[in-house]
């Protein structure tokens, strides 16, 4: 996350507000700075995450596989180009670079390989322009422009327990970070909670159920609104409570969670009300491009 505090100076959100912060943090002069544009001289202060310096690149990325997850959940792999190396870390992201100029983030889903290739999960947002094209017309084969890596949520190797928290694509850097954490042979205990809609929502669970057994992962899946037909047994409800009824004393704890705006606000209060120390707190909120937000409000004006 970029936020942070704005001691002095004045910034402004050209498409207004973000998601990724609530007016209770704005009233505080916290600031999401990833987000705003200067109006002045700044004096902020910002959490460091160490990390050594990464070379942002832009680069053509081959489609090498589309794969349908789930009704509107399309897996992408992305095939760099051999000659340019590209270094990256579990849970980071990239740009795509359209070509009016937009940019459209998605997080990187695996950790990094030597195939060389980019793996990410693209939800479609209806009316989005870039993910309307994703499902309706991208083949493989076809040349993306693409800009990274960016972002400071990955693995941070926290010397005691770790629970993962996902709400719908949040999974995508949670993946890559789990893998990450595994191939490092990690020796303290890691839950996978993953919250989504209907059981229709859920996808590569196999793989999930391979983490289980090889790895002693712990998984609970979170269904929101459940279906009659799901005729599902699990935990149902938000996914912070779920997290909550299971460890509701966090202070022994490092918690890394991606998901949507509301999501992470409601697991940030009530973690850190149950004791996570916020230093070790990790998050990375998505929010829509403004065309998807647009699109959606118009589809409620008319189904309202």
């Amino acid at each position: 996350s970029c936020i942070g505090s704005l001691i002095s100076g004045q910034i402004e959100y050209l498409d207004g507000q973000p998601d990724g912060i609530n007016a209770e943090e704005v009233s505080n002069d916290q600031a999401l700075f990833c987000k705003a544009t200067p109006l002045s001289d700044l004096s902020i202060k910002v959490k460091i995450i160490k990390e050594e310096i990464q070379e942002v690149k832009n680069l053509p990325a081959k489609v090498k596989e589309i794969k349908h997850l789930s009704e509107d959940v399309i897996q992408m792999v992305l095939q760099l180009p051999t000659v340019e190396s590209f270094d990256f870390k579990a849970g980071q992201w990239i740009y795509f670079v359209l070509k009016d100029g937009r940019k459209r983030a998605f997080s990187i889903a695996n950790s990094p390989n030597d195939k060389n290739e980019l793996e990410l999960q693209v939800r479609h947002a209806f009316g989005g322009v870039f993910t309307d094209f994703v499902f309706n017309n991208l083949k493989p084969g076809a040349l993306l422009n693409i800009e990274g890596p960016h972002g400071t949520f990955f693995n941070q190797q926290d010397d005691c327990p770790v629970l993962l928290v996902a709400g719908g694509t949040g999974f995508a850097p949670i993946k890559g970070i789990l893998e990450e954490i595994v191939k490092q042979d990690a020796k303290h205990p890691i839950h996978l909670f993953w919250g989504l809609r209907s059981k229709k929502d859920l996808y590569l669970q196999q793989l999930i159920n391979t983490w289980v057994k090889d790895y002693g992962i712990t998984y609970t899946p979170v269904l929101s609104e459940p279906e009659k037909e799901d005729t599902w047994e699990g935990s149902t409800g938000f996914v912070h409570q779920a997290v909550l009824e299971q460890f509701p004393q966090l202070s022994d704890y490092a918690v890394y969670m991606a998901g949507p705006p509301q999501m992470i606000d409601a697991c940030k209060q009530s973690f850190v009300s149950a004791g996570l120390d916020k230093n070790k707190l990790y998050y990375d909120s998505f929010d829509y491009s403004t065309d998807a937000i647009d699109a959606m409000k118009k589809e409620d004006k008319l189904n309202g």
